[in-house]
């Protein structure tokens, strides 16, 4: 049996983090162990690319959830990444740090984690040089990208049509605040992704105290006693075991993270009981509270050409696919997720409650199972769309099987309060607003969907319970708090009743953030190093 001090299981946005953070004295043994393969191919390296590895499921666990009852019983499609640097490797890139507010109610629930506490970690973690403000950072190991000279006219086009609205414009959403239409950043560098693995993992490989397995699907934890001593996996066709002498951290995800908890007997008992697994910590909360961003698009045909002329014809395709191998630039150098921003549905000073975008493209024709960002509609089109910052409906995940090669149950529970049916109406009728200045109508052919006849708030809810998406950002299943009754781990991460085990990724968010998850799980990564360095002694 191998020994290690630390075990981190999941090399995804936090788990790099802290395989080179715990690694870097060199005093510390280190294993990271990662389901999925290494991170070493052409379709993740070019951030257009996760279009190509949204289905690929060689690097992406393509979870399912259950049929949701407000979503006319429709199963929601969840990719999470399954490779070096996990969803960092395979999502749209978008860098948000989130809302002060999201932080300070962490904050009430778990003391250390409020905004005044979190700023500063941003702030090391980022290199960011396209403005100069005391609140960013510019000589961290994960490079943020200014896109305002690459966007396309049509992006330029909305964030006019956003001031016309009403909405204003930001220049820099991380910044002194969320507020207005902006252009977003996005984790690449010199045109490549900036996943966590490129950023934090990569430099830390030829440290002879760090240890990667990729491949290795772990089972369940070892005990001795209520003290996790260990992790049982599979790797290259063995089963084998490995012991650590401090910590191990489950860093494997929102979705993961909890079900293995759940493997390993550390869950609600009577869930355990009915799946004849031995119950180590009566854990009501491991699984719950499962949040995420619902997110409805309003497809136009455009009357000037957008990225579906560039990105569509043959001809076309050779030339950026030139332009990007011989200089990393042009639209396979992007996200397609350009403009976009925060804003309150009411025009309220108050925190926003929709995040906004904006993508010079539409794929209306696109096959069921597939998402051909460069397979786009043989017409000019654009996607205009939104998403609540802060839903108050609640999912789970729960185990279904004891086989650890079972997937878990899944729900959403997507528009289950009246406040985020009410947004989507709203989000709607804001989008149409946006649509109709003179910024927008010069270039509107018309809308495509839902189309003019959905127009009351009722036909607007059921365009919403139809064709809405995850917005990819399922967080909060193993949620921090002082209360085991109410929480999974104690505000340090560690999990309540259990010894030795802590969790660091985007499951211990007590509330979700205001915007995309990947720069707050990063986050978590930096600080859980912080926390577990100062109580070992290490």
């Amino acid at each position: 049996m191998k020994q290690f001090d630390f075990i981190i299981i999941g090399a995804g946005s936090a788990g790099c983090v802290l395989a080179n953070k715990l690694s870097k004295s060199g005093k510390h043994k280190v294993l990271l162990l990662e389901a999925g393969p290494t991170d070493n191919r052409f379709w993740i390296k070019v951030p257009i690319g996760y279009g190509k590895v949204f289905y690929d499921q060689r690097v992406n666990w393509k979870y399912t959830t259950a049929p949701e009852p407000h979503l006319n019983n429709r199963s929601i499609y969840w990719p999470r990444g399954k490779v070096l640097g996990g969803s960092s490797s395979i999502n749209a890139m978008v860098y948000v740090r989130g809302h002060p507010n999201d932080f300070n109610e962490w904050g009430q629930a778990a003391p250390g984690w409020s905004w005044s506490d979190v700023a500063p970690v941003f702030k090391r973690m980022e290199r960011y040089e396209a403005v100069q403000d005391p609140l960013r950072g510019t000589n961290g190991p994960l490079s943020i990208t200014d896109v305002s000279t690459k966007v396309h006219p049509l992006t330029k086009a909305y964030l006019r049509a956003a001031d016309q609205a009403g909405i204003g414009l930001n220049p820099d959403y991380n910044a002194q605040t969320m507020q207005g239409a902006a252009l977003y950043q996005i984790t690449t560098n010199q045109g490549r992704r900036a996943s966590s693995a490129q950023a934090y993992l990569r430099p830390a490989l030829k440290r002879k105290n760090l240890v990667v397995e990729t491949g290795a699907y772990v089972q369940k934890l070892c005990f001795e006693g209520t003290r996790v001593s260990g992790v049982r996996y599979h790797h290259r066709g063995e089963t084998k075991e490995a012991h650590c002498t401090a910590e191990v951290i489950l860093a494997a995800g929102a979705i993961n993270t909890p079900h293995l908890l759940q493997l390993s007997g550390i869950g609600p008992a009577t869930l355990l009981r009915a799946k004849n697994i031995e119950v180590r910590c009566d854990a009501p909360q491991v699984g719950q509270n499962l949040s995420d961003h619902l997110g409805v698009d309003l497809t136009f045909k455009a009357s000037r050409p957008s990225l579906n002329q560039t990105l569509g014809p043959w001809s076309k395709k050779l030339m950026v696919g030139l332009q990007y191998l011989l200089f990393r630039e042009g639209p396979l150098s992007l996200s397609l997720n350009q403009g976009g921003g925060f804003t309150h549905s009411a025009g309220a000073s108050a925190p926003p409650d929709l995040q906004l975008y904006f993508s010079p493209l539409s794929y209306t024709r696109a096959p069921a199972g597939t998402r051909p960002l460069m397979r786009p509609d043989p017409f000019a089109g654009f996607n205009l769309g939104f998403n609540p910052c802060k839903p108050t409906s609640l999912g789970s995940v729960t185990l279904a099987s004891p086989d650890p090669y079972s997937a878990p149950l899944l729900r959403g529970n997507y528009l289950d309060t009246a406040y985020d049916r009410d947004l989507m109406i709203k989000g709607v009728r804001l989008m149409r607003k946006i649509a109709g200045t003179p910024a927008m109508q010069d270039m509107i052919e018309r809308e495509m969907s839902p189309g003019l006849h959905c127009e009351s708030d009722e036909e607007i809810l059921e365009f919403a319970r139809a064709d809405s998406w995850t917005v990819f950002h399922q967080c909060g299943t193993c949620k921090m708090g002082q209360d085991p009754k109410q929480s999974v781990v104690d505000p340090r991460l560690r999990v309540h009743g259990i010894q030795g085990l802590r969790v660091a990724d985007a499951s211990i968010f007590p509330t979700i953030p205001s915007g995309n998850t990947n720069a707050p799980a990063i986050m978590v990564g930096e600080k859980a190093s912080d926390l577990i360095l100062e109580d070992t002694g290490k």
